[in-house]
Protein backbone atom coordinates (compact mmCIF):
# COMPACT_ATOMS: atom_id res chain seq x y z
CA UNK A 1 0.00 0.00 0.00
CA UNK A 2 1.35 3.42 -0.96
CA UNK A 3 2.10 6.00 1.69
CA UNK A 4 -0.08 9.11 1.64
CA UNK A 5 2.97 11.38 1.64
CA UNK A 6 4.83 9.85 -1.31
CA UNK A 7 6.62 12.41 -3.51
CA UNK A 8 4.55 14.15 -6.15
CA UNK A 9 5.43 13.21 -9.70
CA UNK A 10 6.35 16.25 -11.81
CA UNK A 11 5.00 15.87 -15.29
CA UNK A 12 7.34 16.88 -18.12
CA UNK A 13 6.26 19.90 -20.11
CA UNK A 14 4.27 19.15 -23.24
CA UNK A 15 5.89 19.82 -26.64
CA UNK A 16 3.45 22.69 -27.12
CA UNK A 17 4.50 24.26 -23.82
CA UNK A 18 8.18 23.88 -24.70
CA UNK A 19 7.70 25.56 -28.08
CA UNK A 20 5.72 28.32 -26.41
CA UNK A 21 8.48 28.86 -23.85
CA UNK A 22 11.19 29.18 -26.50
CA UNK A 23 9.02 31.41 -28.69
CA UNK A 24 8.42 33.65 -25.69
CA UNK A 25 12.13 33.76 -24.87
CA UNK A 26 13.08 35.02 -28.32
CA UNK A 27 9.89 37.10 -28.62
CA UNK A 28 9.08 35.42 -31.91
CA UNK A 29 6.02 37.62 -32.38
CA UNK A 30 8.29 40.66 -32.54
CA UNK A 31 9.47 39.44 -35.95
CA UNK A 32 6.60 41.56 -37.26
CA UNK A 33 8.69 44.64 -36.50
CA UNK A 34 11.53 44.08 -38.98
CA UNK A 35 10.64 41.12 -41.23
CA UNK A 36 8.25 43.26 -43.33
CA UNK A 37 11.13 45.65 -44.01
CA UNK A 38 13.41 42.80 -45.08
CA UNK A 39 10.68 41.75 -47.51
CA UNK A 40 10.26 45.38 -48.57
CA UNK A 41 13.93 45.46 -49.53
CA UNK A 42 13.44 42.23 -51.45
CA UNK A 43 10.52 43.68 -53.41
CA UNK A 44 12.05 47.09 -54.08
CA UNK A 45 15.24 45.54 -55.49
CA UNK A 46 13.30 43.18 -57.78
CA UNK A 47 12.89 44.11 -61.45
CA UNK A 48 9.90 46.37 -62.04
CA UNK A 49 8.21 43.78 -64.24
CA UNK A 50 8.41 40.81 -61.85
CA UNK A 51 7.94 39.60 -58.31
CA UNK A 52 10.60 37.69 -56.33
CA UNK A 53 10.65 33.91 -56.85
CA UNK A 54 8.99 31.84 -54.14
CA UNK A 55 12.33 30.20 -53.24
CA UNK A 56 13.96 33.62 -52.83
CA UNK A 57 11.17 34.76 -50.52
CA UNK A 58 11.39 31.54 -48.49
CA UNK A 59 15.16 31.64 -47.97
CA UNK A 60 15.07 35.37 -47.19
CA UNK A 61 12.50 34.73 -44.46
CA UNK A 62 14.47 31.71 -43.19
CA UNK A 63 17.70 33.73 -43.03
CA UNK A 64 15.94 36.53 -41.15
CA UNK A 65 14.26 34.19 -38.66
CA UNK A 66 17.54 32.33 -38.07
CA UNK A 67 19.51 35.53 -37.52
CA UNK A 68 16.91 37.09 -35.26
CA UNK A 69 16.41 33.91 -33.21
CA UNK A 70 20.16 33.61 -32.67
CA UNK A 71 20.54 37.26 -31.75
CA UNK A 72 17.63 37.25 -29.30
CA UNK A 73 18.88 34.05 -27.66
CA UNK A 74 22.39 35.45 -27.27
CA UNK A 75 20.91 38.61 -25.81
CA UNK A 76 18.89 36.63 -23.29
CA UNK A 77 21.93 34.56 -22.23
CA UNK A 78 24.28 37.53 -21.96
CA UNK A 79 21.68 39.64 -20.11
CA UNK A 80 20.48 36.86 -17.80
CA UNK A 81 22.14 38.32 -14.69
CA UNK A 82 20.76 41.78 -15.41
CA UNK A 83 17.34 40.28 -16.12
CA UNK A 84 17.42 38.33 -12.84
CA UNK A 85 17.95 41.55 -10.88
CA UNK A 86 15.23 43.51 -12.71
CA UNK A 87 11.70 42.99 -11.30
CA UNK A 88 10.25 43.44 -14.80
CA UNK A 89 12.36 40.68 -16.36
CA UNK A 90 13.23 38.30 -13.50
CA UNK A 91 10.59 35.78 -14.64
CA UNK A 92 12.08 35.34 -18.11
CA UNK A 93 12.94 31.75 -18.97
CA UNK A 94 16.71 31.84 -18.35
CA UNK A 95 16.87 33.83 -15.07
CA UNK A 96 13.89 31.82 -13.80
CA UNK A 97 15.73 28.57 -14.60
CA UNK A 98 13.24 27.16 -17.10
CA UNK A 99 15.84 27.21 -19.90
CA UNK A 100 19.50 26.46 -19.21
CA UNK A 101 22.06 28.95 -20.63
CA UNK A 102 24.09 26.13 -22.22
CA UNK A 103 21.06 24.79 -24.08
CA UNK A 104 20.21 28.32 -25.18
CA UNK A 105 23.72 28.81 -26.56
CA UNK A 106 23.43 25.59 -28.57
CA UNK A 107 20.14 26.89 -29.95
CA UNK A 108 21.82 30.19 -30.90
CA UNK A 109 24.60 28.37 -32.78
CA UNK A 110 22.04 26.25 -34.63
CA UNK A 111 20.01 29.35 -35.48
CA UNK A 112 23.10 31.08 -36.89
CA UNK A 113 23.72 27.90 -38.89
CA UNK A 114 20.20 28.14 -40.31
CA UNK A 115 20.91 31.74 -41.32
CA UNK A 116 24.14 30.75 -43.08
CA UNK A 117 22.44 27.85 -44.85
CA UNK A 118 19.63 30.10 -46.07
CA UNK A 119 22.13 32.76 -47.17
CA UNK A 120 23.97 30.12 -49.22
CA UNK A 121 20.79 29.60 -51.26
CA UNK A 122 20.63 33.29 -52.16
CA UNK A 123 23.01 35.39 -54.32
CA UNK A 124 26.68 34.90 -53.26
CA UNK A 125 26.92 38.35 -51.67
CA UNK A 126 24.41 37.23 -49.02
CA UNK A 127 26.71 34.52 -47.70
CA UNK A 128 29.74 36.80 -48.06
CA UNK A 129 28.08 39.45 -45.86
CA UNK A 130 26.75 36.94 -43.32
CA UNK A 131 29.82 37.08 -41.02
CA UNK A 132 29.28 40.83 -40.62
CA UNK A 133 25.70 40.16 -39.55
CA UNK A 134 26.80 37.49 -37.06
CA UNK A 135 29.45 39.76 -35.50
CA UNK A 136 27.17 42.81 -35.33
CA UNK A 137 24.25 40.89 -33.84
CA UNK A 138 26.56 39.35 -31.24
CA UNK A 139 28.15 42.74 -30.49
CA UNK A 140 24.78 44.36 -29.76
CA UNK A 141 24.17 42.15 -26.75
CA UNK A 142 27.15 43.71 -24.92
CA UNK A 143 26.53 47.37 -25.76
CA UNK A 144 24.22 48.27 -22.88
CA UNK A 145 27.21 47.63 -20.62
CA UNK A 146 29.28 50.50 -22.00
CA UNK A 147 27.34 52.88 -24.29
CA UNK A 148 24.00 54.65 -24.39
CA UNK A 149 24.22 54.31 -28.19
CA UNK A 150 23.03 50.70 -27.77
CA UNK A 151 19.67 51.68 -29.31
CA UNK A 152 21.38 52.72 -32.53
CA UNK A 153 23.40 49.51 -32.61
CA UNK A 154 20.12 47.57 -32.43
CA UNK A 155 18.61 49.82 -35.10
CA UNK A 156 21.53 49.25 -37.45
CA UNK A 157 21.21 45.49 -36.92
CA UNK A 158 17.59 45.53 -38.09
CA UNK A 159 18.36 48.07 -40.81
CA UNK A 160 20.79 45.45 -42.04
CA UNK A 161 17.83 43.11 -42.51
CA UNK A 162 16.43 45.52 -45.08
CA UNK A 163 19.79 45.55 -46.88
CA UNK A 164 19.81 41.76 -46.69
CA UNK A 165 16.47 41.63 -48.43
CA UNK A 166 17.76 44.05 -51.04
CA UNK A 167 20.80 41.97 -51.99
CA UNK A 168 18.75 38.74 -51.80
CA UNK A 169 16.84 40.01 -54.82
CA UNK A 170 20.10 40.57 -56.67
CA UNK A 171 20.14 44.29 -56.01
CA UNK A 172 23.35 46.25 -55.60
CA UNK A 173 24.12 48.61 -52.73
CA UNK A 174 25.61 51.31 -54.91
CA UNK A 175 22.62 53.65 -55.10
CA UNK A 176 20.92 55.78 -52.46
CA UNK A 177 17.68 53.78 -52.23
CA UNK A 178 18.85 50.75 -50.17
CA UNK A 179 20.64 53.00 -47.72
CA UNK A 180 17.60 55.24 -47.34
CA UNK A 181 15.51 52.16 -46.56
CA UNK A 182 18.12 50.97 -44.05
CA UNK A 183 18.27 54.45 -42.49
CA UNK A 184 14.48 54.50 -42.12
CA UNK A 185 14.46 51.11 -40.41
CA UNK A 186 17.48 51.86 -38.22
CA UNK A 187 16.13 55.13 -36.85
CA UNK A 188 12.61 53.75 -36.48
CA UNK A 189 13.88 50.80 -34.38
CA UNK A 190 16.27 52.96 -32.36
CA UNK A 191 13.48 55.44 -31.68
CA UNK A 192 11.02 52.91 -30.35
CA UNK A 193 13.75 51.11 -28.40
CA UNK A 194 14.44 54.37 -26.57
CA UNK A 195 10.75 54.56 -25.67
CA UNK A 196 10.83 50.95 -24.46
CA UNK A 197 13.89 51.66 -22.30
CA UNK A 198 12.05 54.41 -20.42
CA UNK A 199 10.24 51.82 -18.29
CA UNK A 200 13.61 50.62 -16.93
CA UNK A 201 14.90 54.12 -16.14
CA UNK A 202 15.16 53.61 -12.36
CA UNK A 203 16.68 50.15 -12.62
CA UNK A 204 19.16 51.11 -15.35
CA UNK A 205 20.26 54.19 -13.42
CA UNK A 206 20.75 52.24 -10.19
CA UNK A 207 22.53 49.30 -11.84
CA UNK A 208 24.58 51.45 -14.26
CA UNK A 209 23.01 49.87 -17.34
CA UNK A 210 23.53 52.18 -20.31
CA UNK A 211 20.60 53.65 -22.24
CA UNK A 212 19.53 57.04 -23.55
CA UNK A 213 16.87 57.51 -20.83
CA UNK A 214 19.36 56.49 -18.13
CA UNK A 215 21.96 58.91 -19.52
CA UNK A 216 19.78 61.93 -20.28
CA UNK A 217 16.49 61.33 -18.44
CA UNK A 218 13.07 60.20 -19.63
CA UNK A 219 11.94 63.58 -20.99
CA UNK A 220 15.07 64.21 -23.09
CA UNK A 221 15.03 60.55 -24.09
CA UNK A 222 11.54 60.90 -25.54
CA UNK A 223 12.67 64.02 -27.43
CA UNK A 224 15.60 62.07 -28.89
CA UNK A 225 13.18 59.31 -29.89
CA UNK A 226 11.03 61.86 -31.70
CA UNK A 227 14.09 63.19 -33.48
CA UNK A 228 15.00 59.70 -34.63
CA UNK A 229 11.50 59.19 -36.00
CA UNK A 230 11.69 62.51 -37.85
CA UNK A 231 14.72 61.04 -39.60
CA UNK A 232 12.66 57.90 -40.31
CA UNK A 233 9.99 59.97 -42.04
CA UNK A 234 12.58 61.95 -44.00
CA UNK A 235 14.30 58.74 -45.14
CA UNK A 236 10.99 57.26 -46.32
CA UNK A 237 10.32 60.43 -48.30
CA UNK A 238 13.77 60.16 -49.86
CA UNK A 239 13.15 56.48 -50.67
CA UNK A 240 9.87 57.22 -52.42
CA UNK A 241 11.37 60.06 -54.44
CA UNK A 242 14.55 58.19 -55.41
CA UNK A 243 12.61 55.20 -56.75
CA UNK A 244 9.68 57.21 -58.15
CA UNK A 245 7.22 55.15 -56.14
CA UNK A 246 3.51 55.53 -56.79
CA UNK A 247 0.30 56.53 -55.05
CA UNK A 248 -0.04 53.47 -52.83
CA UNK A 249 3.44 53.98 -51.42
CA UNK A 250 2.61 57.54 -50.49
CA UNK A 251 -0.68 56.46 -48.91
CA UNK A 252 1.25 53.93 -46.83
CA UNK A 253 3.85 56.56 -45.98
CA UNK A 254 1.10 58.90 -44.76
CA UNK A 255 -0.28 56.12 -42.55
CA UNK A 256 3.19 55.42 -41.14
CA UNK A 257 3.82 59.10 -40.37
CA UNK A 258 0.42 59.33 -38.67
CA UNK A 259 1.10 56.20 -36.57
CA UNK A 260 4.48 57.49 -35.45
CA UNK A 261 2.87 60.77 -34.43
CA UNK A 262 0.20 58.84 -32.53
CA UNK A 263 2.85 56.71 -30.84
CA UNK A 264 4.53 59.77 -29.40
CA UNK A 265 1.22 61.21 -28.25
CA UNK A 266 0.71 58.11 -26.07
CA UNK A 267 3.91 58.43 -24.06
CA UNK A 268 4.70 61.29 -21.70
CA UNK A 269 7.67 61.74 -19.41
CA UNK A 270 5.35 61.70 -16.38
CA UNK A 271 2.97 59.05 -17.72
CA UNK A 272 4.28 55.80 -19.18
CA UNK A 273 1.03 53.89 -18.61
CA UNK A 274 0.43 53.56 -22.36
CA UNK A 275 3.99 52.58 -23.21
CA UNK A 276 3.17 48.98 -24.11
CA UNK A 277 0.39 50.10 -26.46
CA UNK A 278 2.81 52.51 -28.12
CA UNK A 279 5.56 49.92 -28.43
CA UNK A 280 3.72 46.75 -29.43
CA UNK A 281 0.55 47.84 -31.20
CA UNK A 282 1.66 50.91 -33.12
CA UNK A 283 5.05 49.63 -34.26
CA UNK A 284 3.63 46.36 -35.53
CA UNK A 285 1.27 48.33 -37.76
CA UNK A 286 4.06 50.66 -38.95
CA UNK A 287 6.11 47.90 -40.56
CA UNK A 288 3.08 46.08 -41.97
CA UNK A 289 1.61 49.26 -43.46
CA UNK A 290 4.91 50.14 -45.11
CA UNK A 291 5.33 46.62 -46.50
CA UNK A 292 1.87 46.40 -48.03
CA UNK A 293 2.19 49.89 -49.51
CA UNK A 294 5.43 48.84 -51.22
CA UNK A 295 4.00 45.47 -52.27
CA UNK A 296 0.83 46.93 -53.82
CA UNK A 297 2.80 49.66 -55.56
CA UNK A 298 5.13 47.02 -57.06
CA UNK A 299 2.27 44.70 -58.09
CA UNK A 300 0.57 47.54 -59.93
CA UNK A 301 3.79 48.16 -61.85
CA UNK A 302 4.06 44.45 -62.71
CA UNK A 303 0.55 44.40 -64.11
Amino acid sequence: MHSGNSPTQIKPASPTAVVREWAEMIKFEHSVFALPFALSGLILASPANSLPAAATIFFTILAFVGARSAAMTLNRVIDSRIDAANPRTKDRAIPAGRIKPGIAMIFAVVAFGVMLFAASKLPPICLQLSPIAVVWLSFYSFTKRFTWLCHLVLGIALGGAALGGWVAAGGTLGGAAPWLLALAVSTWVAGFDVIYACQDYKFDTAEKVFSIPARFGIGPGLLISRGLHVVTVAALIGLGLSLHLGLFYWLGFTAVAAMLTYEHSLVKADDLSKLNAAFFNVNGFVSIACFFAILIDHILKVH
